[in-house]
């Protein structure tokens, strides 16, 4: 499918590796010039390498988007982006009873006040030029709240709430406003999880990679560019008529009709 975004410019953020860099890559291929962020640099310009075999320009920008000097450099390098992919790494697993004042706002500022504040910043040309793309990856914990991960949780489900007004006060410009809510898939914070369940467990990687595969009803993990793909159809020309909503992608976990 064309998806009729050839030529878009896009900013994805946290996006040197795992479900960033697949998003990057799915509008790499999709023909738009992307802007890829990260914190090392060089992981970053390794990336920014390899998307840009798809034959379109990819510019990487070593920024912490949970700062504003770092959403400045974002924006330096796409002033005006036709699409923006919202990602930031999640806290730590950790007792809620653990938690301190400044760990809970460090939590809200990166998983939720980070996308508002740059949706603030490009929103407005997007309905100026009627037309606007904006994708948050959130959780699939949002839906199914996981104890150990409660700050992530509320901070994107307050994300996730902040944002459906909004949403529909944009949609006759042709702007959209959507969430991709990931389960487990095969990425770098994945394998950091399991190999803490084994160490836990005394257990094997691979025996604990095998049971919680097993939890899933697909029977394994989702990849990286499955998710990518789903992320380049929302910011398509054919998405126009999608927003505000969320896109549960977990291979069956959550059981739900609706």
């Amino acid at each position: 499918m064309n998806l009729g975004i050839a030529g878009r410019k896009a900013i994805v953020c946290a996006s040197s590796r795992g479900l960033g860099k697949a998003c990057a890559r799915a509008l790499a291929e999709a023909g738009c010039e992307v802007v890829i962020n990260g914190r090392d640099q060089q992981k970053l310009e390794a990336a920014a390498a390899e998307l840009a075999i798809a034959g379109v320009r990819v510019i990487p920008v070593v920024a912490d988007v949970a700062t504003l000097e770092g959403q400045k450099a974002l924006l330096a390098a796409c002033p005006a982006p036709d699409i923006l992919v919202n990602n930031n790494a999640g806290p730590p697993p950790r007792d809620f009873r653990e938690l301190t004042r400044q760990q809970m706002i460090d939590g809200v500022v990166a998983n939720m006040v980070v996308a508002i504040e740059l949706i603030q910043k490009v929103i407005g040309p997007m309905t100026e030029r009627k037309f606007g793309r904006i994708v948050n990856i959130t959780s699939g914990s949002v839906k199914m709240p996981l104890a150990g991960l409660d700050l992530s949780s509320g901070a994107r489900a307050g994300l996730t709430a902040f944002l459906a007004g909004v949403a529909r006060t944009v949609a006759d410009k042709n702007v959209t406003i959507n969430n991709i809510l990931p389960g487990a898939f095969d990425t770098d914070r994945l394998k950091s999880v399991l190999g803490n369940a084994a160490k836990q467990k005394g257990i094997t990687v691979e025996e604990a990679a095998a049971a919680r595969a097993a939890t899933i009803p697909a029977k394994r993990f989702g990849q990286p560019d499955e998710f990518g793909a789903a992320c380049a159809f929302l910011c398509s020309a054919q998405a126009g008529y999608i927003t505000g909503q969320n896109l549960l992608i977990d291979g069956g976990v959550f059981n739900g009709a609706f």
